[in-house]
């Protein structure tokens, strides 16, 4: 069984067959792998087209499939291929080429739901480390009722936002209804994934 990522994809790795050297990584959805594995060409999904991409359609430099197997969590493919050519866009034969001698800086995505995690994440850190200054460290240091008082308090101003038709107030009050959500969440030892898991059961 494969596991999908949150947007219903799976990261694929592809490597030279011949000399062990691994070349790219890209993503596959389920049509995507379905072809591949129908026409030994390699089929990725563009995240940013949204759509499934031959590579080599546009450079004609494919990549024949010789093996394909998923790693022991089911979460990864490797995929063993005969590239026809320069694999990487800028030209080289393989995507990985930059060095990586210290910390780089990082880019955070601007769109999509993974800032829930990402506060997540920052909130579990303030709970730990209780830094001065920090509003979330106020909070937990002001204990789980008063965090659950916010969450009352943030949920009827979104309501009142919403039933005045006001979309700009609704989304800043939503955001802060969401932040003080994540509180309690972390107040009382769980996490995102618990209540993921229950949205889950309600797609039906």
């Amino acid at each position: 069984m494969i596991q999908l990522d949150k947007k219903g994809l799976v990261p694929a790795i592809a490597q030279n067959a011949d000399t062990g050297e691994v070349i790219m990584l890209g993503y596959m959805s389920p049509g995507a792998l379905k072809r591949t594995l129908d026409s030994r060409d390699v089929w990725f999904y563009s995240r940013s087209r949204s759509d499934l991409w031959h590579k080599g359609e546009i450079s004609g430099n494919y990549m024949r499939v010789k093996s394909a197997s998923i790693d022991c969590d089911g979460d990864t493919i490797l995929l063993q291929v005969d590239p026809a050519g320069p694999i990487c866009h800028t030209g080289n034969q393989t995507c990985f080429f930059t060095p990586l001698d210290e910390l780089p800086d990082f880019e955070t995505p601007e769109k999509g739901s993974g800032i829930l995690d990402e506060l997540f994440s920052v909130i579990q850190d303030r709970k730990r480390e209780l830094p001065e200054g920090s509003y979330t460290t106020e909070l937990f240091r002001e204990g789980v009722d008063r965090i659950g008082q916010k969450v009352i308090e943030e949920s009827g101003e979104a309501v009142i936002a919403g039933v005045k038709l006001d979309k700009d107030a609704l989304a800043r009050e939503s955001a802060d209804l969401l932040y003080h959500l994540l509180v309690l969440i972390s107040a009382n030892g769980g996490t995102p994934e618990d209540v993921y898991a229950h949205l889950r059961e309600r797609r039906s």
